[in-house]
């Protein structure tokens, strides 16, 4: 399998707003994502989790180092290209679902299509493929509104995965969830994965974490360890994550 994402020595600093003091969120970030690769990455809050993901969708650049995704340089690109680029390269699953509830689900779904100008009919014959395999069908005609927390996140799975992105990056995607909804999911995420969506997400739980392939532990800005699952059954993934995540505590 070859590199989908690299990342090399990725820092980024902000600058406060009282006295001009600069916070360092990320020192030195350096890892890569395969094709086909379902990772996670942990750490406590105010790791640098959340700031590297932006980075890596292109919401915010690093202040020195190279992010490449497919091969594209996502430092280069310009603020006026970036959305485009989001499109038609990245997918994305939020803790808070983000879809729009004057329009309807199906129309949420295919929204990025549309965007992109695609062929209608094909775009259609898409969401129905994806919709049966997803499970809500009977769903499409509804609105936002009209939905649980987890009906909203397969829609917003769907939407994610309708354009065949590179990419799919999930930002806490169980926050919201209870633990019933949280494991079907993460059945679904196991399932994309297993026909080739490569997944990068970033989680506080341990437990989602464990369904994952690959865990990365961010901790003071680096990558400060990795866990690979190998022949590991969840049950003993999540003990090794949980370990870890022990580790990573002050001491």
């Amino acid at each position: 399998m070859k590199d989908l994402l690299k990342i090399e020595h990725a820092r980024k600093v902000y600058q406060s707003r009282f006295k001009g003091v600069q916070v360092e969120a990320l020192k030195d970030i350096q890892l890569e994502v395969k094709e086909g690769e379902y990772t996670a990455i942990m750490g406590e809050s105010g790791s640098g989790k959340s700031t590297l993901l932006n980075m890596i969708a292109t919401l915010d650049k690093p202040t020195s180092g190279k992010i490449q995704l497919a091969g594209n340089d996502l430092t280069s690109i310009k603020e006026r290209e970036a959305a485009a680029f989001r499109r038609e390269h990245l997918g994305f699953v939020f803790q808070d679902f983000n879809l729009l509830d004057t329009i309807s689900v199906k129309d949420n779904i295919l929204l990025p299509l549309v965007l992109s100008k695609k062929n209608i009919n094909e775009a259609k014959q898409k969401l129905g493929e994806l919709a049966e395999k997803l499970e809500i069908t009977v769903l499409l005609e509804k609105y936002p509104y009209e939905l649980s927390g987890g009906q909203k996140q397969r829609v917003a799975v769907a939407r994610a995965i309708i354009t065949e992105p590179e990419l799919l990056l999930a930002d806490e995607p169980t926050g919201a969830l209870d633990s019933k909804t949280s494991e079907q999911l993460l059945d679904i995420f196991e399932k994309i994965n297993e026909n080739g969506q490569t997944i990068l997400m970033v989680t506080h739980s341990s437990l989602a974490a464990s369904r994952a392939k690959r865990v990365l532990f961010i901790k003071d800005g680096i990558v400060y360890h990795q866990l690979y699952r190998g022949e590991m059954d969840d049950k003993t993934f999540l003990e090794k994550i949980n370990l870890t995540m022990t580790s990573l505590l002050p001491r």
